[in-house]
């Protein structure tokens, strides 16, 4: 869902928002822990009918879709990537950019600062070699040119982070932003066809009708560029992924959060499956993913076709939270099996909404083959 994600905490801020352009270190600031905002808080039903409903499959068409969908209450564009510099140092980065709509129609107001659409944007870092990690919040409204997105030409932007893409095929992007000493600056070229997640890329996440999103994914994205912490600057390499949603409501009443895995492995396979959680931890039946072979062709996955076991766990010294922090994902008919391990164990976000997400590594074996990859995994509810 990348992923799914969070995709929602968006709405912490909306109130503030409404008056003037926050950042996060003020948004969480005015929350209390009782107030902080949960995923299933924010990702439930839908409140106002207007909204428009991910109900049945549709037909999706590029460049259109890759720009926003102002109907629905929320979408994200996000990308996540593994990167590795000439000096063979490795770093993880997301980039995440997320709208929600406050009212299904913009307001009957007289004002320049009048809008119904806010956006919140992610940006962090991973440090491998250094084992430390950096991660930044923004909001603002899309007005006035603070933020906002479009279709064609392709841009998604809050301020001075942004994503802008080229014409033609194969489909580039260019990601910029920085804060406090990071930036990236980064061309994303895909390498593979566009992949449909779920039914024809309607991703149902729970048993209501509705409690879905379309959703769609580029899941390997040749990346070059330069990426600067601590007062350095690195010629990178390496792979990226971007996976799009947008939906009015996901997930039921009785479902907390998730856990989203996206994979690249080094045989040109990618394996993207999230595992949504009840109340009560256990597995729900909606968790859904899809195998993207070598030469682009997909496989859907359901419950019954993946193992998901967790090997170990970190415990966070700033919020408390228990993750699991190493994972073995054991897919019955390709008889493969992988083991998933944090480059960093401390990749969790304190914004909005807490969330861990971070650069992974994977090995394994195909049968008597060996396999290895990177990725990233997304933890939420915990």
């Amino acid at each position: 869902m990348q992923s799914l994600l969070l995709k929602y905490g968006l709405l912490a801020c909306l109130l503030a928002a409404a008056v003037m352009p926050c950042q996060a270190e003020q948004a969480s600031e005015e929350l209390s822990s009782d107030d902080q905002l949960t995923v299933e808080r924010v990702l439930g039903g839908a409140s106002d009918e207007r909204f428009a409903r991910a109900l049945e499959p549709r037909d999706f068409v590029f460049p259109r879709d890759h720009g926003p969908h102002p109907e629905f209450r929320t979408e994200w564009w996000y990308y996540t990537g593994n990167l590795v510099a000439e000096n063979s140092r490795r770093f993880g980065y997301q980039l995440t950019f997320f709208r929600t709509a406050l009212t299904p129609e913009p307001p009957d107001r007289d004002s320049n600062w009048a809008t119904n659409q806010v956006y919140m944007a992610h940006l962090a870092l991973t440090d491998v070699g250094r084992q430390n990690f950096h991660h930044f919040e923004r909001f603002s409204r899309d007005t006035l040119g603070l933020a906002g997105a479009k279709a064609e030409p392709f841009r998604v932007w809050l301020e001075d982070w942004s994503a802008t893409g080229g014409p033609g095929e194969p489909f580039t992007m260019k990601l910029k932003a920085q804060q406090d000493g990071v930036a990236i600056e980064l061309l994303l070229e895909s390498l593979k066809p566009v992949v449909l997640q779920g039914q024809n890329g309607l991703s149902q996440k729970s048993a209501s009708p509705g409690n879905a999103s379309y959703y769609y994914s580029m899941t390997r994205l040749q990346t070059s560029g330069v990426v600067q912490v601590a007062g350095e600057s690195f010629q990178v390499n390496g792979t990226s992924w971007l996976d799009r949603e947008w939906s009015t409501s996901a997930l039921g009443e009785d479902q907390v959060g998730w856990d989203w895995f996206s994979l690249q492995l080094d045989d040109q396979r990618e394996l993207m499956y999230y595992q949504l959680r009840f109340l009560d931890g256990r597995p729900d039946p909606m968790s859904s993913g899809v195998l993207v072979g070598a030469a682009g062709a997909t496989r859907r996955l359901k419950p019954e076709d993946i193992e998901i076991s967790v090997l170990e766990h970190w415990q966070s010294e700033t919020s408390g939270a228990k993750y699991p922090a190493k994972w073995r994902i054991d897919l019955r008919e390709e008889k493969l099996s992988l083991e998933i391990s944090p480059l960093v164990p401390d990749q969790e976000l304190q914004t909005t909404i807490r969330y861990w997400e971070g650069a992974v590594a994977v090995q394994g074996k195909q049968e008597n083959r060996q396999v290895s990859g990177h990725g990233y995994v997304e933890m939420t509810g915990y």
